[in-house]
Formats: structure tokens, sequence, C-alpha cells
């Protein structure tokens, strides 16, 4: 048996689904004036003050704290089904399908917030592993369930999840710094390899 994890932003889509969602939920106006709030913080991410779990924070907390999880989830699911297929790679798809024929088990490993990517994969029949956000009495706190799904916590989730010893084949596909601990644990890597 073989199993395929396959980030998502980037590699199977054109675009960054964050930033999409972000502006379909709050509308254009919104989000410009919640990037260049944030803008200090971006530029403390690109030059490595922040880690990308704290951005990710800062992004939830400012954009999604105390949103009501119903309107979030019907949102969301909205999105997944209408938006993410036209960004789509024909290649990323191709290869999915591939994968689907040869009886493989797939899984996405995500940064993304897990409730506008689930649709599409339960959809496209492929399991998924994302990021998480904290909930307490149907309100979104801004905190994350457990710490953004990138870089070496890919692999964590990963691991509690499957028992690799159990498959014969480990593909691998991702397209930046964050895919790297994923790429190296698969036995057959791919980098960048639908763009």
């Amino acid at each position: 048996m073989n199993i395929a994890f396959f980030d998502f932003d980037g590699t199977i889509t054109k675009k960054d689904s964050t930033a999409k969602f972000i502006r379909y939920f709050v509308g254009d106006i919104a989000f410009i004036k919640g990037v260049i709030i944030l803008l200090p913080f971006i530029i403390a991410y690109k030059i490595k003050i922040l880690s990308n779990n704290e951005i990710k924070k800062k992004l939830v907390t400012y954009f999604f704290k105390d949103i009501d999880i119903k309107d979030f989830t019907e949102k969301a699911r909205e999105f997944s089904l209408n938006m993410i297929d036209p960004i789509i790679r024909k290649k990323a798809l191709d290869r999915i399908l591939w994968h689907k024929k040869n009886g493989d088990e797939l899984v996405i490993v995500s940064a993304s917030i897990n409730l506008w990517l689930l649709p599409w994969c339960e959809k496209n029949k492929i399991r998924l592993i994302a990021t998480e956000l904290e909930v307490i009495n149907n309100r979104i706190t801004g905190n994350l369930i457990s710490n953004n799904c990138y870089g070496p916590e890919k692999v964590k989730r990963i691991l509690e999840s499957y028992n690799l010893s159990n498959y014969t084949c480990i593909y691998s596909y991702g397209n930046s710094r964050g895919d790297h601990e994923m790429l190296e644990i698969a036995t057959q890597k791919f980098y960048k390899p639908f763009t």
C-alpha cells in the first residue's frame, strides 16, 4: 500500500487560499485595511522576527476573533465548493487522479485552516490534516488548537495519524520552506513539481 502527502497552497493551487478566503469572508476594503494594520507583523515575519505560528495567530485574531463558528463554517463551505476549483493546478489534479487510479491513500497536509479546505477534500475523497481554530461558546477565540500545521508540525501531525512503516512507498509533494520536513520523510519526494 502507498500513501501520498500533498501540501495545498502553491503546490496544488496557483494562489494562496488563506488570503483568498479572508478576502472572500471580509470583503475587499476590510481585507486591505487589515493588511495595512498587520503590515508591521507581516514584515516581522518576513525578516524572521515572528514565527509562522505567531503570524497565523495574528491573522486569525484580527480577521476572525469572536465570529460565530456556524456563520464561519457556512461561509467556509461556500468558499471551498465554489472558489477552490478555479485555482487548482491541472498538473496537480492529474497527479491526484493518478494516485487514485493506483489505489494510493491521499492526504492533504496544510497550514491553511481546515474549515475552508475540508468540503473540497471531502468532495474529492482526500483526507485532510490542517490548522484548526479554537472555538469556545460557539465563537472563534483567535487561538489555534495546536501549532500551525507548518514545517516540523506537518510531520508531527502525520505521525500522529499514520504508521509510515505500513506503506511500501511514501510520496510527498511540496513547494516551500514549510514543506521541507514533510518531503524528508518520503521515499519519493517532489519539490515544486506542478509549476
